[in-house]
């Protein structure tokens, strides 16, 4: 720090805390005003989401890897940070995660190389507390 200015990195850091922040307040923000729209199909398809991710025959850490694997492959960056924050928040550990990130990798091809670099940075920044994750599949 100098001169009261804070160092870049800590600024970065903040700078996407508050973002992850924002994103999840937008997100629950959203869910409330697309939810509060009469339209059947979409509700039905929110509730859908909430439902496949119940512990069933697969288990919600099961569930949560595999929505991670394919967000990875469909290259959502939003989904990837989500399923990250709650595969974190369902005991996955780093070296599973790696494993799953792997299988992304490889059924999505060198193409999910930038969506890795950035999943295993919020990964990285869950860890160290620098972010937090979002409301779980409650859509409403």
């Amino acid at each position: 720090m100098s001169g009261g200015v804070p160092a870049a990195p800590a600024a970065g850091a903040q700078a996407e805390a508050d973002r992850v922040a924002e994103f999840t307040a937008f997100r629950k923000r959203m869910n409330e005003r697309i939810l509060g729209e009469d339209n059947q199909v979409v509700r039905r398809f929110f509730a859908l989401d909430t439902q496949t991710y119940k512990p069933g025959a697969l288990d919600l850490r099961t569930k949560e890897m595999l929505g991670l694997v394919a967000s990875m492959v469909l290259r959502c960056d939003d989904c990837i940070s989500y399923h990250v924050a709650q595969c974190k928040e369902a005991g996955v550990t780093r070296e599973e995660m790696f494993e799953v990130f792997s299988v992304g990798l490889v059924v999505g091809g060198s193409i999910v190389i930038p969506h890795l670099r950035r999943a295993v940075d919020f990964l990285d920044r869950l860890e160290g507390g620098e972010a937090s994750a979002p409301a779980g599949h409650d859509h409403g």
